[in-house]
């Protein structure tokens, strides 16, 4: 048996990740049809809505629903894209020091103090990984992507944001996990291996070729730190044409979801 191209195995993850979504969610929406409680009848009882048509009233809740669910199978299809390319876990688990905590705190700090001036850099990691190891307690971090590739003996912790708008506070809090994870991480491997921190979306909400303005994370990451929509597809898929043949395979299989998606407008507005 031949081993699959690239492209092929790209392919066959993007449809079987949308075959199985779109089987879910069609499956959920039929049964949930005659409870009150249901992800589409829970959000139709907005008064001044449903004192338009009824199709209105259905497609405000149903984009809702797909919106979330939608991007939920995004993550995890990269994530299974990923594994083909990385070594995958979602977790690092060892020991953080007390003033490497201390050291994430004042750059923290000095990001959001509009006088200091301070921008985030890529050497501000290296400042967390030599602090002096003393006082330490164990830690276990979830992460988005903790990818490790053998090829360059190198680590990679990317936070993966499907929604895109990120106020001060999120995007604080966004850039806190990373330094967390890459202070645990370093810790618990050898000096001289190298780890890469990412922020990356899946789409540029700005579209396509614009300008992805985020200021609020930008404010907390540099430039070299953001993977924006093809970037991140690209580096998931371990190939500067990685975006290209994920939205190619998509747009194969789309068809699928808009099949399951007439199927429930029908059981709801009984067309």
């Amino acid at each position: 048996m031949n081993t699959p191209t690239k492209n092929e195995y790209i392919k066959w993850i993007v449809r079987a990740s949308v075959e199985a979504f779109a089987e879910w969610f069609k499956w959920r929406h039929e049964w949930e049809l005659e409870n009150p409680d249901g992800t589409i009848n829970m959000k139709i009882h907005n008064i001044f809505i449903a004192k338009l048509w009824p199709d209105i009233q259905y497609y405000s809740a149903l984009v809702r629903s797909l919106d979330s669910s939608l991007w939920n199978m995004l993550e995890k299809m990269a994530i299974n894209i990923a594994k083909w390319f990385y070594e995958f876990k979602n977790n690092v688990e060892w020991n953080i020091y007390q003033e490497q905590v201390r050291i994430i705190a004042d750059l923290l700090e000095s990001y959001k103090d509009r006088w200091n001036w301070n921008k985030p850099k890529l050497e501000d990691y290296q400042k967390i990984r030599n602090a002096k190891k003393w006082d330490n307690h164990h830690k276990i971090h979830i992460s988005d992507y903790c990818l490790y590739d053998s090829e360059v003996n190198k680590y990679y912790l990317v936070e993966l944001k499907i929604w895109w708008d990120l106020d001060n506070k999120k995007a604080r809090s966004e850039k806190e996990a990373i330094f967390e994870q890459f202070a645990i991480l370093s810790n618990s491997i050898d000096e001289n291996t190298k780890i890469e921190c990412k922020f990356a979306t899946a789409y540029n909400r700005f579209w396509e070729w614009n300008e992805w303005k985020q200021e609020r994370v930008k404010q907390f990451f540099s430039d070299d730190e953001l993977l924006i929509w093809k970037d991140f597809w690209n580096f998931i898929c371990k190939d500067e044409n990685g975006f290209n043949m994920v939205i190619e395979a998509y747009e194969e299989s789309a068809w699928i979801i808009r099949e399951a998606l007439d199927e429930i407008k029908k059981l709801y507005l009984k067309d």
